[in-house]
């Protein structure tokens, strides 16, 4: 606003001094320098407010913007009130001073000696013309441009023109014979010279050029009498051209736009008075203005170094180090400024990389958690006296304890994990003991832990966890506690001994037993008829029971060999359904009922058709097994064999269900190992059987115990198999 205030202003004042500008825009001048000064009162009158207001609210730095106000408002106030004062003593007396009688007279000697002097040489040019044109009267048109050369030399002349009365040029003499189109007299001016014999003018007087840059010419238009009297006979008229000298020609434009000004000027005395009385005390208010928002402006550069530091002080004792903001400027306070944004920029630096440190420490203590988390190892981390500082989920589920519940109690001291705790204590003392001597930076350790959950050492039992265990030594005398169950891999490896202990019996006891059985009975048909009635008996019998016996121990053997020596599956397209169906026509007269729910969506999966019959079998029978020891042989209580398509997993699910008594809890964990059995004549094999068919398949195998309402309700075994490829991708 001050500087379209300052622009406004000084068009104003070029208004003063320019008659044209002043008539055609002082009046908008004016009103548009109002209107910006009223504005900058405005905003004077907000910026006074705004300072009041911050006086009244305390804040740092409004007192020394209220001083540096008022300082600059008096020092801009003061000197522009004498000077006003001076200024319009002086301008009401010059402007009087400027209107004198004299001067008026003056003026208007001029004026009347300059015209005297026009007229005078134009009445000689018009009488050198005029008798030009009289000696042109007998001269023919077409020979008349000889005789005009020779009368503008005479006349001293600059132009000398012959016009016909068509506004025909006939012939010229002087500059305007080099023109193409020579500037014709007006119809007017033809007419006049025909009734007045002759017409004079002057050009370039009445443009306005007081500049002196144009050239005046007096101009006389004569007519030359023609010497052919006939009708039809075309008038003349003789044009001369005079440029007149350009001193005589400014000083008559001159002292006419002197006499002209001062005429209008002293018709608008008092208006001219009242505008620059306006335009000086609308100056002084400018310059008033300018000075109080000069006062603000440089007060506010003074008083803002101050206050940013003042609120970076008050931010950075609230906490808040982000970067603060500076001033560029060169003086002391702004680089104080500066100084203090770098420190709030070095300590936001340090804060973010403490916040980016425990950040990434954070980020890398939730990985650590969850990969522990996911682990099926478990992990212990126990004080220097065995007590648990941390667990993780694969702890518990392996000791089978809610070890979170313990933490900040002594791993021996637990109920059930008492024996271990104290053998994995013994194991960190000795690991300990040897310090630097030992050669590696753990020790490794297996225990047995029972479904008691104490350590059974030397031994193996049906109802025994094998863990491995590994230590080590954590910063501040912390010790790491790693395990796993690896009772899966130890039930693998008894799995893989007994087919090996398979395959040697059945290959050392089958080879006696046949010349056992041959000789017993060679024994019965050698002696039958030659004992008494008694001995015969003892003998028959004696022999059938032989018999009977290496049957059943061929029977035992031929398991064991078909365990040890399982063919490998040749694996092709089988329909489950149709399989189930056709090995339950072999127990249509069986004492349990056995009921079905086949899918009808299920697809062909990949099997050995031998292999999965075997199974079916083996499935079936112990299902039956279970039901009849429960004494359950009504259909209540029926065995059921179910197939399902689960579409999302794209697999076929066989699952066997029976209504006995379940397994029990040892029984689930080492279910699939040869001779682990719950029958009082079984070899254990049937479900050990199940798994290696499985495994050869593929297939994954579950066996759980079913609960209905709450009550064990019998045990399910169920095997999952993948489809056929062809079939698949007929589904996709």
């Amino acid at each position: 606003m001050v500087a379209v205030g300052l622009v406004l202003l000084f068009l104003l004042t070029q208004a003063t001094t320019n008659r044209n500008l002043y008539e055609q825009n002082y009046t908008r001048l004016f009103a548009v320098n109002v209107v910006v000064a009223s504005i900058l009162v405005l905003v004077i009158l907000w910026i006074a407010f705004r300072l009041l207001k911050r006086l009244q609210q305390k804040k740092f730095g409004s007192r020394l913007l209220v001083k540096l106000a008022a300082v600059f408002a008096l020092a801009g106030f003061a000197p522009g009130m004498l000077i006003y004062v001076v200024s319009y003593q002086f301008v009401s007396r010059s402007i009087e001073s400027w209107f004198d009688i004299k001067v008026e007279g003056a003026l208007e000697a001029g004026l009347n000696l300059g015209r005297s002097t026009l007229e005078a040489l134009s009445s000689d040019l018009a009488v050198k013309t005029r008798a030009s044109a009289v000696e042109l009267a007998e001269t023919p048109s077409a020979s008349a441009a000889l005789p005009l050369e020779r009368a503008r030399e005479a006349m001293s002349v600059d132009d000398l023109m012959l016009w016909g009365g068509s506004g025909r040029l006939v012939a010229a003499a002087g500059q305007s014979r080099y023109q193409l189109t020579p500037e014709l007299p007006s119809q007017q001016q033809f007419r006049s010279a025909r009734t007045q014999r002759f017409v004079t003018w002057i050009e370039g007087l009445e443009d306005g050029n007081s500049a002196g840059t144009g050239v005046a010419r007096i101009k006389v238009l004569a007519l030359v009498n023609n010497s052919d009297f006939g009708v039809l006979a075309e008038p003349r008229y003789l044009l001369a051209a005079k440029i007149l000298p350009s001193s005589l020609v400014n000083n008559a434009l001159a002292v006419s736009q002197a006499n002209r000004e001062y005429q209008e000027r002293a018709l608008a005395r008092e208006g001219l008075r009242r505008m620059y009385i306006g335009t000086l005390t609308l100056s002084l208010f400018m310059a008033v203005f300018g000075s109080l928002l000069l006062a603000v402006v440089l007060g506010n550069q003074i008083a803002r170094p101050l206050l940013l530091l003042a609120d970076g002080v008050r931010e950075v004792a609230a906490g808040d180090l982000t970067p603060k903001a500076s001033l560029a400027g060169r003086d002391e306070l702004d680089g104080l400024t500066r100084s203090f944004a770098d420190m709030t920029q070095q300590l936001s630096d340090a804060r973010q990389a403490v916040q980016t440190s425990m950040s990434e420490s954070n980020a890398a203590r939730a990985n650590l958690q969850t990969i522990l988390d996911n682990l099926t190892a478990g992990v212990l981390v126990l004080d220097s006296a065995g007590a648990i500082a941390s667990s993780n989920p694969g702890a518990t589920r392996i000791l089978r304890v809610p070890l979170a519940v313990y933490e900040g109690k002594r791993l021996e001291d637990i109920e059930g994990l008492q024996s271990f705790g104290h053998s994995v204590q013994q194991q960190f003392e000795g690991f300990l003991l040897h310090g630097p001597e030992r050669s590696l930076d753990h020790w490794q350790q297996s225990f047995e832990l029972g479904t008691t959950n104490t350590v059974q050492v030397g031994r193996l039992a049906n109802d025994v966890i094998t863990l491995v265990a590994r230590g080590a030594e954590l910063p501040d005398h912390q010790r790491l506690l790693v395990f796993d169950d690896i009772s899966e891999i130890v039930s693998a490896q008894r799995s893989q001994a007994w087919g090996e202990v398979a395959r040697r019996l059945a290959h050392e006891i089958k080879n006696p037993l046949t010349p056992i059985q041959l000789s017993a009975e060679r024994l019965e048909m050698k002696l039958t008829g030659k004992v008494a009635a008694a001995e015969q008996a003892l003998l028959t019998k004696s022999v059938r029971t032989i018999v009977d016996q290496v049957d059943a121990m061929k029977r035992l053997v031929n398991e064991f060999r078909d365990y040890a020596r399982l063919p490998a599956a040749e694996l092709k397209p089988v329909d489950l359904n149709a399989l189930a169906l056709d090995v339950l026509n072999l127990y249509v007269n069986s004492n349990v009922v056995i009921m079905t729910e086949l899918d009808p969506e299920c697809p062909n999966v990949k099997g050995d058709a031998q292999q999965l019959r075997q199974v079916l079998h083996n499935l079936l029978q112990n299902a039956q097994d279970a039901t009849t020891s429960a004494g359950h042989v009504d259909s209540q209580h029926a065995v059921v064999l179910k197939t399902t398509w689960q579409a999302t997993s794209q697999r076929v699910r066989l699952s066997v269900q029976d209504s006995g008594t379940g397994f029990p809890e040892h029984i689930l964990k080492r279910a699939f190992e040869p001779y682990v059995t719950t029958k009082d004549k079984g070899t254990g094999l049937g479900l050990a059987v199940v798994k290696k068919i499985a495994d050869e398949h593929g297939t994954r195998v579950e066996i759980a115990n079913r609960m209905v309402n709450g009550q064990l309700a019998g045990a399910q075994v169920s095997l999952s198999f993948a489809i056929d490829r062809d079939v698949k991708t007929q589904l996709i």
